[in-house]
């Protein structure tokens, strides 16, 4: 018999295996972005599958994959899973604190099994701390970190930035550094450890430089008021005569100096360094970007240094000229997604299998991996 190609045979990641017991958010992207880099990510489906409430066949945060389905509720469910992690480098879970354990397959479990695995715990509060076992999600994990607080117009609510900034930026980033950065130990030293990346955490160390500003005194502790935040009139967006926006980031003296140039409004020079006139500037820039629609001010940008760029939609950004010509975006299995990041030059990455289905690849992966039990008829 051909034994089938398994997943993981290009990118940096090659031949690392990784078992992702499912769930949603965070966890699935983190195990995205490592089979993405080229590892052979197998996921753990329950019986029924997850809660996304999408049909996994769009679901891209599972591409690259494969899947089986193990119920841990049952009497060898927790066995079944314990074989895999006998033969892994990493695995990833993302329940609540002491969830794992009681299913029969947290570290310690896991570690008995391989003492080299690197055990992946993704949550939003963490493993410890008064709020560790009650539910939450983004929203609730950034506000409590001051990331929340600072996004959003000063007399306004603060804005929601999808789940971007704590599921993925503050929670799915960090787990994988935290995951190949023990793995790194572990090839170098045999032994494993357990990761705990917790959205409060990843978040508000991404916040390390406004901290840093806030204690030098030259950021203050509220929205729309700052150089980064939209207090700036020369950092933010503006809507154009068509109802659309253009982003402004003509932070430098001479972007700046572009930036007035080509809006014609070279007699605000001098609010650059002169805070007391941002109001009258804003109003200025307001009134010059009405004036067009945000293609007509696309073309007058084009080319320029004044850091301005149109606001694009989900389906306009795939179109987007500099975005088609690198690649940002392919298409695969019918859907446009974001293609694979980074990029390697001696290990390419791609996508090479669309969203993995539930249990669809139990028999290549029991094959594959030496875990005959996996198969429905244990032989």
């Amino acid at each position: 018999m051909t034994t089938a190609r398994a997943p993981g045979r290009d990118g940096p990641l090659s031949g690392v295996r990784v078992v992702e017991l499912a769930g949603i958010g965070p966890g699935p992207f983190a195990a995205m972005l490592l089979a993405d880099l080229g590892a052979d990510v197998v996921r753990v489906d329950r019986p029924g599958g997850a809660a996304l409430g999408i049909d996994p066949a769009y679901d891209v945060t599972n591409r690259n994959k494969r899947s089986v389905v193990v119920d841990l509720k049952a009497a060898d469910g927790a066995a079944r899973v314990l074989d895999l992690a006998a033969r892994a480098d990493v695995l990833i879970e993302g329940y609540r604190p002491g969830v794992a354990e009681r299913l029969g397959v947290g570290p310690d479990a896991c570690h008995a099994r391989n003492p080299r695995l690197v055990y992946g715990r993704m949550t939003g509060w963490g493993q410890q701390g008064p709020l560790a076992p009650r539910a939450g999600h983004d929203i609730a994990y950034i506000a409590v970190t001051g990331a929340l607080g600072m996004i959003g117009a000063p007399d306004e609510p603060p804005a929601v930035p999808a789940n971007l900034l704590g599921d993925y930026a503050g929670g799915s980033l960090y787990l994988v550094v935290g995951v190949l950065a023990a793995l790194h130990h572990a090839r170098a030293t045999g032994t494993g450890q357990v990761v705990d990346a917790a959205i409060v955490d990843g978040t508000s160390h991404l916040a390390a430089m406004i901290h840093g500003m806030l204690a030098a005194g030259v950021w203050q502790d509220r929205r729309g008021t700052n150089l980064l935040d939209g207090g700036c009139p020369y950092y933010g967006t503006y809507e154009t005569a068509d109802g659309g926006h253009m982003a402004v980031g003509a932070l430098e003296p001479q972007f700046y100096e572009e930036f007035l140039t080509l809006l014609g409004l070279e007699d605000h020079r001098p609010a650059h360094t002169d805070v007391t006139r941002w109001s009258e500037l804003r109003s200025a820039v307001t009134a010059r970007f009405k004036s067009r629609t945000r293609d007509e001010w696309t073309a007058v940008f084009e080319n320029s240094d004044a850091c301005v760029a149109p606001v694009l939609s989900l389906r306009e950004a795939p179109h987007h000229p500099h975005l088609a010509a690198r690649g940002t975006f392919t298409d695969h299995s019918g859907i446009t997604q974001p293609a694979p990041a980074p990029r390697f030059s001696a290990t390419p990455t791609t996508v090479r299998t669309g969203p993995a289905r539930p249990g669809a690849d139990t028999l290549d992966v029991a094959r594959d991996w030496g875990v005959p039990a996996l198969r429905e008829d244990g032989a």
